[in-house]
């Protein structure tokens, strides 16, 4: 016969179980990494940050506060349509309680909309347009990727500084595109430089020698380049082969990612300047994290897979310590802790804005480089504090913050 203190014991411990359970909403907590999976921007988020996801649960032990963790994932197509839906039908009827990356920022900007409207948690670990933390906000997302603003002033500032004072900027032809074109001109006339010309092109374009003649005719000191993935790529290509480098023009590459130079090769892409907030080889966070992500992709990651990896963790500390998939339980831990972000503690602001270093990178020569993914050379630090639009210029109406 069984003790009766230890079956109360026993009864005491399996209904706080039941009710740890019962607080994550159908015993499992879903994820859902909405990204491109087929396009351009397939190398610096697509499988790699479905991946990313996966590594966080994976430093759970595939459960937390009792519950199940299940990383799903589609392909928003870059399509702001494609990604509404999907966001509509997981949320409505596929039980997923947090979308993460959502990289292409017109995407990103729709899917804020349904989750605001749903009152459902976003976490902004791929979309760069910094309205998302500011005019677009909301008080369930958090904005943790390299923004907009983070890697198109501190970069565009210092260029200017160094002696290129006049400007050509060749930008997308969509929401980040046009915020990066707004930032940069703001930047490099605060600093006494000039822009003399600009111009947009449609994203995934494979020929750009029209646009890369325009920008050599300025006769532009520094030509930026405001775009992403293949499009980067493909530009950067057309500026070495019409000799826009060896005609004296600095090519800056506001939305590059270490995927792109990898594509392009060092003999391409030495002496570019870019500004990112991770790279696999800064410290030994960065290092290990890297290790366990090449180990299952085979390469190593960029910051956007890096960022959804260290948000989700993030979000996952949030249900195990409030025991809870609460919307509102969830983010208000998430606002109130600072988030760990290989290194670094970054608070996060009421507009939700992560906060956090950044980085001035310089692309190696081959011959500086000692062997395959060594290819930055680190330039200076950004301090979070100048690195992000300060709050004070926040335009997040106070009913949205948190």
């Amino acid at each position: 016969m069984i003790p009766r203190y230890r079956l109360v014991a026993a009864l005491l411990l399996s209904a706080a179980s039941t009710a740890a359970l019962a607080a994550v909403s159908d015993g499992v907590v879903r994820i859902g990494i909405l990204n491109d999976q087929s396009g351009p921007y397939i190398d610096l988020a697509g499988p790699g940050s479905v991946e990313a996801a996966r590594l966080a649960a994976e430093d759970f032990g595939g459960s937390v506060a009792g519950a199940k963790i299940d990383v799903v994932a589609a392909d928003h197509q870059n399509k702001p349509d494609v990604g509404s839906t999907i966001a509509r039908r997981w949320f409505d009827q596929e039980k997923v309680d947090a979308i993460a990356d959502v990289p292409t920022s017109s995407v990103g900007l729709a899917v804020q909309e349904i989750a605001r409207d749903k009152r459902r948690i976003f976490l902004i670990s791929g979309a760069a347009v910094a309205d998302l933390s500011g005019k677009a906000c909301s008080p369930y997302s958090i904005q943790t990727s390299d923004d907009t603003f983070a890697f198109t002033v501190a970069t565009a500032k210092a260029v200017v500084q160094s002696g290129q004072k006049s400007w050509f900027m060749l930008v997308a032809d969509y929401a980040a595109g046009h915020s990066i074109e707004a930032l940069a001109k703001t930047a490099v006339e605060s600093v006494g430089g000039k822009v003399v010309g600009s111009v947009r092109h449609p994203q995934n374009l494979s020929d750009f020698s029209s646009f890369i003649l325009q920008a050599q005719s300025s006769r532009a000191n520094a030509v930026g380049l405001g775009n992403f993935g293949a499009d980067t790529v493909n530009g950067i290509k057309a500026a070495q082969e019409f000799g826009l480098m060896r005609g004296g023009q600095k090519l800056v590459a506001f939305g590059m990612f270490i995927s792109d130079v990898h594509s392009l090769g060092l003999n391409n892409a030495q002496g570019l300047l870019l500004a990112e907030g991770f790279y696999w080889d800064q410290n030994d966070q960065t290092r290990e994290f890297s290790r366990r992500f090449e180990a299952k992709i085979g390469k190593k990651p960029g910051r956007q897979q890096a960022t959804t990896y260290a948000t989700v963790v993030h979000y996952l500390k949030a249900i195990e310590a409030t025991k809870s998939d609460d919307p509102d339980t969830v983010m208000a831990w998430m606002r109130k802790n600072p988030m760990a972000y290989f290194g670094q503690m970054g608070p996060i602001r009421p507009d939700g804005r992560m906060m956090r270093d950044t980085y001035l990178w310089e692309v190696k020569t081959p011959a500086e480089s000692k062997g395959p993914w060594d290819y930055y050379r680190l330039v200076r630090t950004i301090p979070a504090a100048e690195a992000f639009r300060p709050l004070a210029q926040s335009e997040c109406p106070a009913d949205r913050r948190r």
